[in-house]
């Protein structure tokens, strides 16, 4: 999921493979257009659920509500860390913790992505690449 600035420069915000879930929230409950783009890079399922039935869902599934309920609270604590990973870690240490964390995306999104996640250009985090690989 990423966001085109004025300048038409991507800021990726999120990645989901098998079993995750991706959504643009704040649109969904504001019931307002997304400012954002979800992009299948890989073969994907695809479900869409409008607000007004999502109430309904709740009430006739309790597994529904706690499935959507557990989603949601992992997201908003996926969003904290991403928060305070940007105001005080540098490039390097959010790449770090990136390939401690999400190892399976290095063969599935581009270094360009990457980098837009991270919040750098991809020749920083080429730099970054190479000076990991010399120490």
């Amino acid at each position: 999921m990423y966001l085109v600035d004025e300048k038409g420069k991507e800021h990726t915000l999120q990645f989901a493979i098998e079993n995750w879930w991706i959504t643009d929230i704040a649109s969904f409950y504001a019931a307002e257009p997304s400012s954002l783009y979800i992009e299948a890079l890989e073969h994907s399922t695809v479900l869409q659920l409008k607000k007004e039935d999502q109430s309904k869902f709740f009430d006739d599934s309790l597994t529904f509500n706690r499935i959507f309920r557990t989603l949601t609270e992992n997201a908003l604590v996926n969003a904290h860390r991403r928060i305070l990973q940007n105001i005080s870690f540098t490039a390097e240490e959010r790449y770090l913790d990136f390939l401690k964390r999400y190892p399976q995306f290095l063969q599935r999104v581009s270094n360009v992505q990457i980098a837009s996640y991270l919040g750098v250009t991809p020749e920083f985090l080429s730099t970054i690449r190479k000076k990991m690989v010399g120490s």
